[in-house]
């Protein structure tokens, strides 16, 4: 194998089968509350929060319910935002709802070490406290350092530390898709 082929990225979900998925999700989410006047979802900025208002989009149009939907910057609750540049950029916090007593959906596009939702869990703080916090991700790599479990999972990926998910949405990227970049060197690795 080729070290261009090795480290090329590799698309793991079309834009095709990631709406399959966001409807397959947003079912889920109309199933698992029957009590839909109770739930909001919030996004974790900035895909996170793009895949909340998708996923209010299908809840409303597919089960003719509207479902509060609000964004959240985690920036200043990260643990290493520190090590990151001086300067951090914040992004914009939207929550126009009152979350005490809801059953608040946090949603994220990629569940990795569970760092970004400790801190989004820090920052929601702020505003109240909810009946219930759940969280629904796109994707879970794996490698958690924190115990935390997503309550619902659109593609569970094995990953290796190093390699990098990346998830694509059209208003940002220009497509839909989720793709798996290979973070190691594999030149030695020899088909046999």
């Amino acid at each position: 194998m080729s070290d261009s082929a090795c480290n090329q990225a590799v698309d793991v979900m079309s834009a095709g089968r990631m709406r399959e998925v966001l409807l397959s999700l947003a079912g889920a989410l109309y199933e698992a509350h029957p009590g839909r006047g109770e739930i909001v979802l919030v996004g974790i900025q900035r895909r996170g929060a793009l895949l909340a208002a998708e996923l209010c989009r299908i809840l409303e149009r597919a089960h003719g319910i509207a479902v509060p939907v609000g964004s959240l910057d985690i920036t200043l609750y990260r643990d290493d935002w520190t090590t990151g540049a001086l300067k951090p950029k914040i992004g914009r916090t939207l929550i126009p709802f009152d979350v005490k007593g809801k059953n608040l959906v946090l949603v994220d596009d990629v569940l990795y070490t569970g760092r970004t939702v400790r801190a989004a869990l820090d920052a929601l703080s702020d505003f109240g406290r909810p009946g219930r916090v759940e969280l629904l991700v796109l994707v879970d790599r794996g490698h958690r350092e924190l115990p935390i479990h997503p309550d619902y999972v659109g593609l569970t990926l094995n990953t290796a530390k190093q390699d990098r998910v990346d998830v694509l949405v059209a208003s940002l990227d220009g497509e839909d898709g989720v793709r798996l970049a290979p973070g190691r060197d594999c030149s030695d690795e020899r088909i046999g």
